[in-house]
């Protein structure tokens, strides 16, 4: 199996299971080795009483393309901590996309990088998440 194949299929298996992204509206855009892709349309229930998308949202969108990137080789891992920076608001009908990055990836330990911008590319948030492998796999391999 090549490192795309075992990325699709991890996404495929953990995508069956996640609730919380499919109800938010996010989609999977692209999955690699290291790498991930998901995109969310800003509707009226993702935004604030400002009238913007809730960095709550923003958060969580980011959050699930670095799970999706960090899970790529078939290792079950977790978040072990996550910091954001807000660069700009998203607007209701924005289409977010959040690029999940692999940095660094040494023993059970990673770093990961997602830029969250909107249609036109302008950046909405920076978001750095270190991950944790533990024990267990998303799906059995031949």
């Amino acid at each position: 199996m090549t490192p795309k194949e075992r990325a699709e299929r991890s996404a495929a298996a953990m995508w069956s299971d996640d609730n919380a992204s499919k109800w938010a509206g996010m989609e999977i855009a692209r999955v690699d080795e290291g790498l991930a892709v998901l995109e969310l349309t800003v509707a009226a229930h993702h935004c604030n009483g400002h009238g913007i998308c809730h960095g709550g949202v923003t958060f969580m969108l980011a959050d699930s393309a670095f799970a999706f990137a960090c899970n790529s080789r078939n290792q079950s891992t977790v978040a072990q901590h996550n910091v954001i920076s807000y660069i700009a608001p998203g607007q209701l009908g924005d289409r977010l996309t959040a690029t999940a990055t692999e940095l660094s990836l040494t023993g059970r330990s990673g770093i990961y990088d997602v830029k969250v911008t909107n249609q036109d590319g302008r950046t909405i948030a920076e978001f750095r998440g270190m991950s944790r492998a533990i024990k267990g796999h998303l799906f059995d391999e031949d």
